[in-house]
């Protein structure tokens, strides 16, 4: 059975390595799909370079969360980094306003990661609708894609109930079925010449791009929502403590999955444009895939482009639903959501998590539009990468860490490198991704993204006095038996 700390949370389990880390993360490639046809409309051919430039971003950002996963191997990932070094050492009020931060940082990325269910039940739902009449005329496009949401995520539930391990072969599967008829798609229309090198060349930015603050501030935010997809693989990190030897695992995961997303960013967005032209991505923005298929491959192409998409969206809403619950478990582990939350089965799962998870996505499913759920995430995930490497250079900085072992560290003055990219995310990209939603979809997923992190406040407060009154329970406990464990969190076991 899983361990059960004298908090009331749960250990996770230590079952995979490196290779079943990297096939759960390899969903991330295909988060390409809700922008590939949305960077073109702002930025022409660039996006080829935007989407480089993210990974390249994600590079400098996963040094520093591979030597923090390594420094703090039972923290899971982001979430569990931010709140362990912003809480407060030995604290003794009531409220302790560290860890406030660190777990605003774990609130952001749990809603960074987890509206990637509802976004890619709706495309599946989108798909279905045109790949089958018989479909379309029974039902509407949302009932497809909240049937496709709650059959997926009760599929994944069911089989990630058995273990994190059972996941990454799901992950193999899926990944085979997904990522090599994407490579196919990616590498055919260059091979048969249906690339066209002047549709990128000749369309390299638009005619009325201009270097004012305007274009500047839609830059940051197409950058912002570039990160979103192409950083994303930072997610390699979050089973820290599902690692068996976390000290070299992580690192392993992190970068081999950062070289596959940056050859697959990079190459499919430049198939799709080569193929298509910029202007012929803008008549396509939502699956423009579908008719680079039928260009290279003719009809019978496209049913298999659909297939595979779908595939591939059941894999990255895998590496959504198992990232989205460790966070929820590891802000429970650290007191700032209620204990409940850090429930695990006999497996190790995070089941109470992953329940709510489901659910929740269920209710997004209703906002219809994924550029609109897309939105509102990408202000958590700048929020999250932000606040986690500010507190890496926090780690890299205090007294109180120096002398912590570091499996992997970074190369010399990597804080300074730290600093730069976490400036760049708050409040550079954040301004500007709130700037581009209200030029393109108004200011209503804005304010739920907003509502949603704000939401986090109340919620922290109950968990706040939820964690004092185990702390007293516990020293009651303590008093008449000296033997028994204390009710200290994830930072006494570092």
């Amino acid at each position: 059975m899983s361990e059960i700390r004298s908090d009331g949370v749960d250990h996770l389990k230590r079952t995979i390595d490196w290779k079943q880390g990297l096939a759960i993360a390899l969903g991330v490639p295909l988060l390409i799909l809700p922008s590939l046809g949305y960077l073109p409309i702002y930025v022409s051919a660039a996006a080829i370079l935007v989407w480089g430039l993210s990974v390249l971003q994600g590079f400098m950002q996963s040094t520093a969360y591979a030597e923090m996963a390594t420094t703090f191997t039972k923290a899971s990932g982001l979430p569990g980094f931010a709140q362990h070094v912003f809480r407060t050492e030995n604290y003794k009020g009531k409220y302790d306003k560290g860890k406030l931060i660190g777990g605003f940082s774990a609130w952001s990325y749990w809603f960074a990661w987890n509206p990637v269910l509802a976004i890619f039940a709706i495309l599946v739902g989108g798909y279905l609708h045109g790949l089958f009449p018989v479909l379309a005329e029974t039902f509407t496009e949302y009932q497809l894609a909240l049937l496709s949401g709650l059959v997926i995520f009760t599929g994944l539930f069911i089989v990630n109930w058995f273990g994190l391990k059972d996941g990454a072969i799901l992950g193999y599967i899926l990944a085979a079925f997904s990522l090599v008829p994407l490579i196919i798609l990616t590498v055919a229309p260059f091979a048969t010449g249906n690339v066209d090198l002047s549709n990128i060349t000749g369309n390299w930015l638009p005619a009325d791009w201009a270097w004012d603050v305007h274009h500047i501030l839609i830059l940051f935010g197409i950058f912002a929502i570039a990160q979103w997809s192409a950083a994303a693989w930072e997610t390699a990190a979050i089973y820290g403590p599902e690692y068996k030897n976390p000290g070299k695992d992580v690192p392993k995961a992190l970068f081999a999955c950062g070289i596959v997303c940056f050859f697959s960013f990079v190459l499919v967005q430049a198939a799709v444009i080569g193929v298509l032209g910029v202007d012929g991505v803008m008549a396509e923005p939502v699956s423009p895939l579908i008719p680079v298929a039928q260009a290279v491959f003719g009809t019978a192409g496209t049913v298999i482009t659909i297939i595979m998409l779908i595939a591939a969206m059941i894999l990255i809403i895998q590496t959504a639903y198992l990232g989205s619950s460790r966070a929820m478990h590891s802000m429970a582990a650290e007191g700032n959501l209620p204990k409940v939350f850090g429930k695990t089965n006999r497996q190790g799962t995070p089941f109470v998590a992953m329940l709510v998870i489901g659910a929740f996505n269920l209710l997004l499913i209703s906002m219809g539009s994924p550029a609109a759920i897309l939105a509102a995430s990408a202000i958590g995930y700048t929020c999250a990468n932000g606040i986690s490497l500010f507190a890496y250079v926090k780690a890299r900085r205090h007294p109180s860490f120096a002398s912590l072992e570091r499996p992997f560290q970074a190369p010399k003055g990597w804080k300074n490198v730290a600093l730069i990219f976490g400036l760049f995310n708050l409040p550079l990209c954040l301004i500007g991704v709130v700037y581009l939603n209200s030029l393109e979809i108004g200011w209503g997923s804005t304010w739920v993204g907003f509502v949603v992190l704000s939401l986090y406040i109340p919620i922290w407060f109950y968990s706040q006095r939820e964690s004092n009154r185990s702390r007293r329970d516990a020293a009651t406990v303590r008093s008449s038996n000296p033997e028994a464990p204390d009710a200290t969190g994830l930072h006494h076991s570092q």
